[in-house]
């Protein structure tokens, strides 16, 4: 049986919308965002400062490039971003301009692309979601991957980079598709059905041994699964509501999680709502971040 691990609310800043947690391993720090605020954080864990950066609201999820800058996903595009100079420079945008829609989670792919899915709120049960999958290339060519999305979270890719994960959360399933470095998704099939565990999945991650990490965002908890879909741990979480997970720290054996204090949906009043949280003594070590542009 697994040892409880030791789980630490890190800093005291606190979030509307915490999302998209990711390693920096150059700077050895957590980046993440506040989604609702459009503020990107990274913190030093040598000396607990922490650096603020601030682009339009709402930001749905960024991966790292090279020379300290990120590519980002706004609400109906894409954005780069220098964190020496601070300019946010536009990219392509998915060309579509609703209200209700905008561009959610996403992850940078194994071969330098970034790939990021939508979110639509107000949407009718029977509505088909606008939106879909999209995936950007460092000259800003955009390509469509999959549709009929109603809420994109948990983008990631098995260790081989020849299986990538996406939940749809509002409609409580993970899905798995065979990944190639062009050409579309193949090969659609369900991963994971959630209903059983109470939540949607939210933001994920994989660890080394090709096992999915997934926040189960309305029960409070973080769920590993294998590869074979079988759920294998769950983590209770001190807040009501965390939302996504990256390994971190030197050995890459440190479980980061960012939550909600308040966003459109969500609300908690529990001590350190929004903050972001160290989950350590897990047994398992996570993989480096893939890069915008490098491979």
């Amino acid at each position: 049986m697994n040892a409880p691990p030791h789980i630490t609310r890190v800093g005291t800043t606190t979030d509307q919308l915490g999302e998209s947690p990711v390693w920096d391993d150059r700077t050895q720090s957590p980046i993440w965002i506040d989604s609702l605020a459009g503020s990107i954080r990274r913190l030093s864990p040598a000396t607990g400062a922490i650096e603020e950066h601030q682009v339009p609201a709402p930001i749905g999820s960024l991966a790292l490039a090279r020379n300290d800058r990120a590519v980002l996903a706004l609400r109906h595009g894409f954005a780069h971003y220098d964190f020496g100079t601070r300019e946010l420079t536009a990219g392509p945008s998915i060309g579509l301009d609703h209200p209700m829609l905008r561009l959610n989670d996403g992850k940078a792919d194994p071969f330098g692309r970034f790939v990021a899915g939508t979110m639509q709120g107000g949407r009718a049960e029977d509505e088909k979601p606008l939106g879909g999958l999209y995936r950007i290339d460092e000259a800003g060519a955009i390509e469509h991957l999959e549709s009929d999305l109603a809420v994109t979270n948990g983008p990631c890719f098995s260790p081989d980079g020849r299986t990538f994960y996406l939940a749809d959360t509002a409609r409580r399933v993970i899905w798995a598709y065979d990944y190639r470095c062009d050409g579309p998704l193949l090969n659609k099939r369900v991963f994971a059905e959630m209903d059983a565990h109470g939540s949607g999945g939210d933001g994920a991650t994989v660890d080394a041994d090709g096992h999915l990490w997934i926040v189960l965002v309305r029960i409070g908890a973080i769920a590993r699964f294998a590869p074979d879909g079988t759920m294998v741990r769950k983590i209770e979480m001190p807040v009501r509501h965390p939302t996504s997970a990256t390994f971190g720290g030197p050995g890459l054996d440190i479980l980061y999680v960012t939550s909600i204090s308040r966003s459109t949906h969500l609300a908690d009043d529990s001590p350190g709502a929004g903050g972001l949280f160290a989950v350590e003594g897990l047994g398992v070590k996570g993989l480096p971040a893939h890069r915008f542009g490098m491979r």
